[in-house]
């Protein structure tokens, strides 16, 4: 088979070296790609926003699969385009993407289904939101409504906080259109876990979970980020928790969506608080996540090819998705002023003595090569450092002996990754 995968991250480059395993594989192109994937596949120039350019170079190469990475181009609509040119594509319809576009249309799709999940109010004017917040007080949730990079949700300590993030997103516009509305809820306590699944419209296979770390700083310190790092599979919550999970926060959703006249298609990532009452859904992504697709996809022992292959063809009757029993740990290794304004342009050595570590894979991110072919820091999340092995302790040891042998001028981590599943 033909492939383009759309996307530049550690995730692509994840589910690069995953597709690149598959005897199924022809040829893999992935747009725009990084350093790392140009190792899989062919890089092409094509940013993975330009639908229309996507769908042309698809046609132009007669690619079998359209691969998405990141929910952008869904909620631009690649799957639609695709569509419209006979291009099968692993990835759910606009429509359908609205699960991860906007929040507030998940949370109404999950009070429609009966989806445990946190109280909220949607609010368009930053007055209202503000004397909402001073009415309920704090610790409480302010999420911009539409897609923010990871980045547009601000856990609040105290009502000061919660109104410098409502003022921020909606009249600083610190997060552009995403924030002109905001959704503001219930802080929900407990462990947060990562749950996927490949869907079609009323069928949902399990893939498995990973735990994200969001926070900048040890100890859960900072301000939220995109992912810090990622365990899998999570502490306490095995495939008898998963499936439970699924059936309780996610196969009604499907079926509201069926209901509704747009199904989804696609990987769903559930981000889930695991309550003393139980699971609750905190939100839904229309792909896989990142970093944990990093954490997730190592342990994968099945094909990931065919079961992207018949996703796109709107079925699921594919051999199980199954994995090892050893545990992952990722640590990503970002720029000095991520999650702000990050540092670009250092050089980055010890990739290739990390990768060549015992159960070591690095995945890039925000990288880039200049012309003496030298890795350079372009973004801020740089490198995922990932590890596998028998034990979470030890997969933490090894993961943490790569990161030891990468080095440039800028470079952060969290030096706790993985110690909550220990």
């Amino acid at each position: 088979m033909r492939v383009l995968l759309v996307g530049s991250g550690g995730r692509e480059h994840a589910m690069a070296e995953t597709l690149a395993k598959s005897p199924a594989l022809s040829a893999l192109f992935i747009a725009p790609g990084n350093p790392g994937t140009a190792r899989c596949g062919v890089n092409v120039p094509i940013g993975a926003h330009d639908v229309a350019a996507l769908v042309t170079f698809a046609r132009e190469q007669d690619i079998d699969l359209v691969v998405p990475g990141p929910e952008a181009p869904l909620v631009a609509g690649l799957a639609d385009a695709c569509a419209l040119a006979g291009l099968p594509c692993a990835g759910p319809t606009q429509a359908a993407a609205q699960l991860e576009g906007s929040k507030s249309f998940t949370k109404e799709i999950c009070d429609a289904a009966g989806i445990p999940t946190a109280a909220w109010e949607r609010f368009t004017d930053s007055a209202a939101a503000i004397a909402y917040v001073r009415r309920k007080g704090a610790p409480i949730v302010v999420k911009a409504d539409g897609l923010a990079a990871g980045k547009g949700v601000v856990v609040a300590a105290t009502v000061a906080e919660a109104e410098a993030a409502i003022t921020d997103m909606m009249t600083t516009n610190t997060l552009g259109d995403a924030g002109h509305s905001v959704v503001i809820e219930e802080c929900l306590v407990g462990e947060e876990v990562s749950l996927f699944a490949f869907c079609a419209g009323e069928t949902a296979c399990l893939i498995g979970a990973a735990q994200d770390h969001k926070r900048i700083g040890d100890g859960d310190t900072g301000p939220n980020t995109g992912g810090m790092g990622a365990v899998s599979p999570p502490k306490g919550f095995g495939r008898a928790e998963q499936e439970a999970a699924l059936d309780l926060l996610v196969r009604p959703m499907l079926r509201e969506m069926v209901r509704r006249g747009t199904p989804f298609r696609g990987v769903i990532f559930a981000g889930l608080m695991l309550t003393s009452q139980g699971p609750s859904l905190i939100e839904y992504n229309v792909r896989f996540g990142d970093p944990e697709a990093e954490a997730l996809l190592p342990r994968l022992t099945s094909d990931l090819l065919p079961a992207l292959h018949a996703l796109a063809e709107d079925r699921l009757d594919v051999a199980p998705i199954t994995f090892s029993n050893q545990a992952s740990v990722c640590v990503v290794m970002a720029a000095r002023g991520y999650p702000g304004t990050p540092e670009k342009g250092a050089v980055i050595h010890g990739v290739d003595t990390a990768n060549a570590l015992e159960g070591v894979r690095v995945f890039q991110a925000g990288t880039t090569q200049d012309m003496a072919g030298n890795l350079e820091v372009s973004g801020g999340r740089v490198l995922a450092v990932c590890a596998l092995a028998d034990t979470v302790q030890e997969a933490q040891r090894r993961a943490y002996a790569g990161v030891k042998t990468i080095t440039w001028d800028g470079a952060v981590w969290r030096t706790d990754i993985g110690n909550r599943a220990l």
